[in-house]
């Protein structure tokens, strides 16, 4: 092959190297953070607007007739056109009725109907898409689930809008060792079809978040090996593009509360708390926040009136790990829950703009 010479060479160089660059070039990291119709999380996103690329408020509900309503502030859309920020509201079934779902999805003319109220929001508001967020999902009504979620991506798709979900965490194709496995099995884990979620949807958001609850024994919110376990799985069904990576905000405060519905009176529970108070509910108390290591994750524990109480939270360097762990999986982003308890040193690791 004869070589080009002079101008030609360099024209023909610089044309191959930015063949290259773009062939090895990323779609930028999506920063898509979650919004709740509260005092803390307005502020958090007017003064963080320009560290984030996709907006999703929890403003919208669908009942089991199809009906959905609600109402997203005009402020935050407004706030949000102005920055360029990408607004894709999601909905939640009803009080996540499982028999009020399970009655929506049996109705093809209530889906439609849902599917048409979607259609609609997006034109009317100038969204860029919608995120279901159902729960409580019944293993039994797994393909009825995936039909109303592809119909809504048809329609949705055709209007020129996108579609994503929020998908409950799982590790394993089976329930797990114990009967409270087998509980998250067929109501919270195994109604989705993940592979055809990805097929016909254009991201899932896996609810990376809520390892720990009300129902376990004290533990991180998010720990790193368990949120290993959690995208390794999820990425046997969906490819590291259309997976966005959940990253909560929030800690909890595990203690011992006063039930007298219950014959013993009283009960161990915990309560979502913020960066600030769950950090200031163990300096009050005379205890040292502490970083472990392993789950990547800051907690402390002390006692009230000789009975022992724990906090784990999530900061700044909590939050660090797992955009590293995204950023190792190749994932197209994160989805975080939610603006308004963060640890304020957390917008110090994202970038302002859409890089």
């Amino acid at each position: 092959m004869k070589r080009p010479t002079g101008a030609r060479w360099w024209i023909c160089l610089l044309s191959l190297m930015g063949g290259s660059l773009a062939a090895g070039a990323q779609a930028p990291f999506e920063r898509l953070f979650y919004y709740v119709d509260r005092e803390d999380s307005y502020r958090s996103l007017v003064k963080h607007i320009d560290q984030i690329t996709v907006v999703a408020p929890q403003v919208y509900v669908v009942d089991s007739l199809g009906i959905m309503w609600g109402s997203l502030d005009s402020r935050v859309l407004a706030l949000a056109k102005a920055h360029n920020v990408k607004v894709m509201p999601l909905f939640t079934n009803e009080s996540f009725n499982q028999p009020a779902l399970r009655r929506l999805l049996a109705d093809p003319a209530a889906r439609a109907r849902s599917v048409q109220t979607m259609v609609d929001l997006c034109k009317a508001n100038g969204y860029w898409g919608i995120q279901f967020d159902v729960e409580n999902l019944n293993i039994a009504d797994r393909d009825l689930f995936t039909q109303w979620y592809t119909e809504a991506a048809n329609a949705l798709h055709a209007g020129g809008y996108k579609l994503s979900a929020a998908v409950v965490h799982r590790t394993d194709d089976d329930a797990g060792p114990t009967a409270y496995h087998r509980f998250l099995q067929d109501s919270w884990r195994a109604g989705y079809d993940l592979a055809a979620m990805a097929r016909v949807g254009d991201f899932i958001s896996v609810m990376t978040y809520s390892q720990h609850t009300r129902r376990t024994p004290p533990g991180p919110v998010a720990g790193i090996p368990w949120m290993r376990d959690v995208v390794d799985f999820f990425l046997r069904y969906v490819p590291a593009e259309k997976l966005s990576l959940g990253i909560p905000t929030y800690g909890m405060h595990w203690f011992t509360r006063s039930n007298p519905s219950i014959p013993e009176r009283a009960d161990s529970w915990n309560e979502s708390v913020n960066w600030t108070w769950g950090s200031g509910l163990a300096e009050r108390n005379g205890a040292r926040i502490q970083w472990d290591p392993i789950q990547q994750v800051p907690y402390a524990s002390f006692t009230v009136g000789g009975v022992n109480e724990w906090v784990f939270l999530e900061d700044a360097r909590a939050f660090r790990a797992k955009l590293d762990l995204a950023r190792e999986k190749k994932l197209r982003g994160f989805s975080v829950w939610v603006l308004g308890p963060e640890d304020e040193h957390v917008w110090d690791l994202l970038p302002v703009g859409r890089q």
